[in-house]
């Protein structure tokens, strides 16, 4: 089974937060561009990741700021000028089936289809946090794949590679110059989100949260845990590049954006209790 779930957990994170649930409760996520839903109640809610464009009630709405959409009332929502996806977060969460303990769907939502969800309210609320996240070409640390030295370092590292249409949550496929491959096989073995596979044509993917579990393209490189998030916001015709780091640098980064996000999410929920 893939790993499932949001693509940006530190998004949803903060999202719940915002609305008063914890860090994995059900929430929508939204790519490139949203859809139009209409509440039979009223829902406390909001939209938080990429700065999508949207409307609440007919009236313009900042995303990352909470919202009470009343009965009978539609949200919009468009595009995004930057990143790739948002989530939008309801308080309770959404009452999806629970199926091996997730309420994760692998399908898009489809027209007509209905979102059970809790009555509420909330104070309008917004989180400034800045989104951009890095300037171009995006940086992804990574350390040494399993079959890095199959590899020459110096074709992979000073290299910028360009995120194709052809991507999605199972991975990105990226194009650049095409890497030079030894005359060997690799035996199918484990893969997780943040692999960086390289193809038979010399190309690389790095996989998503719904990538498979078993591979047989040999791995040159791991992005790490803490710069996993950012995989779902690198959007097609972006460029990326691969700065190699050591695994206590890993280890490091990862403990420094946990503890950031423990402390926004504590001081989001604390600010709730009070306002309520």
């Amino acid at each position: 089974m893939p790993l499932g779930g949001a693509a940006d957990r530190f998004a949803v994170a903060i999202g719940n937060a915002l609305v008063g649930n914890p860090p994995a409760a059900a929430a929508l996520e939204v790519s490139l561009s949203g859809p139009t839903l209409t509440a039979d109640s009223e829902l406390a809610c909001v939209l938080y990741g990429a700065p999508f464009e949207m409307s609440v009630g007919g009236a313009t709405w900042e995303a990352g700021k909470t919202f009470t959409l009343r009965s009978g009332e539609s949200l919009r929502i468009g595009g995004t000028p930057r990143g790739m996806r948002a989530y939008l977060c309801v308080r309770g969460g959404l009452q999806t089936p629970i199926i091996l303990d997730s309420r994760s769907s692998l399908e898009p939502l489809r027209t007509g289809a209905e979102l059970y969800c809790q009555p509420g309210v909330i104070q309008v609320r917004r989180f400034q946090y800045e989104f951009v996240w890095n300037t171009e070409p995006r940086l992804l640390h990574v350390v040494e794949g399993p079959q890095a030295d199959w590899f020459r370092a110096e074709e992979f590292y000073p290299q910028s590679f360009a995120v194709t249409p052809a991507s999605n949550r199972m991975g990105l496929r990226l194009r650049g110059e095409a890497l030079t491959l030894p005359e060997r096989e690799l035996v199918s073995e484990p893969v997780c989100p943040g692999s960086v596979q390289v193809t038979r044509d010399g190309q690389c993917i790095v996989l998503g949260v719904d990538g498979q579990t078993i591979g047989g393209y040999p791995k040159i490189a791991q992005v790490i845990s803490a710069d996993l998030d950012k995989l779902a916001q690198l959007r097609p015709g972006e460029v990326v590049r691969f700065r190699r780091v050591a695994f206590e640098t890993a280890e490091a980064l990862y403990q420094t954006k946990q503890a950031e996000l423990h402390e926004w999410v504590t001081r989001l929920r604390t600010a709730e209790v009070f306002a309520s």
